[in-house]
């Protein structure tokens, strides 16, 4: 299998540490969907980020479409998603709070980054400001009855996507979220990011971690 894309996209990341806990084989080319647009555009014309090449040469897009996948192929034995249904619908949403984190950060970063200073819009800067930190006020609340990981006491899917988005949220956008309002997350992270499968796939060359 190949991975397509550049860790410092969150999707792309959270494939690649699921690919490293379910010990698939893999191969990484990190291409950027910006700097490399000629040869990405060879393996996917959609050119969208992550793109997994399977064995078979079929190739899937969408992060959770390709963890869908990836379950499918290594089977329940080694599930990163709860098996009690109460678990389950926890980690879903956390999930769910975790990718719109995301979304949002992606946005202000497009909008704030991206878009010249002139043609900003202000008022949807700060609507969609606020929907991040609804996303992680929630999470918080969540992390601080938790006991060690976010359900159960064993890393899930659900830890991953938290994670990863609470470091590229710091790593894009730089003081949008106040890292002290929300200690408990903060902690959740630094503890991922310790593990080998975290460690292997680094948001970028010579990065670390906030708290």
């Amino acid at each position: 299998m190949q991975l397509i894309g550049m860790l410092d996209s969150p999707y792309v990341r959270r494939v690649a540490i699921a690919l490293h806990y379910y010990n698939l084989a893999f191969e990484h080319q990190s291409l950027s969907v910006f700097r490399n647009v000629d040869e990405f555009s060879k393996i996917n014309p959609l050119i969208k980020a992550p793109t997994l090449v399977c064995d078979n040469g079929e190739v899937l897009m969408d992060s959770t479409l390709i963890l869908a996948y990836l379950q499918k192929l290594v089977g329940s034995k080694l599930s990163l998603m709860p098996e009690s249904i109460e678990d389950y619908q926890k980690a879903l949403r956390l999930i769910g709070l975790g990718l719109n984190a995301c979304d949002k950060s992606v946005q202000i970063y497009y909008e704030r980054d991206m878009r010249p200073k002139d043609r900003q819009h202000q008022p949807w800067l700060t609507r969609v400001a606020s929907q991040l930190k609804t996303a992680y006020e929630l999470i918080e609340a969540h992390v601080q009855s938790a006991n060690g990981w976010l359900i159960e006491d064993r890393l899930t899917h659900a830890d991953i996507a938290v994670c990863v988005a609470w470091q590229f949220t710091h790593h894009m956008i730089p003081g949008v979220i106040q890292l002290n309002h929300y200690p408990s997350l903060s902690q959740l992270s630094l503890q991922a990011e310790a593990a080998r499968a975290f460690m292997q796939f680094p948001l970028a060359p010579g990065w670390q971690a906030q708290a």
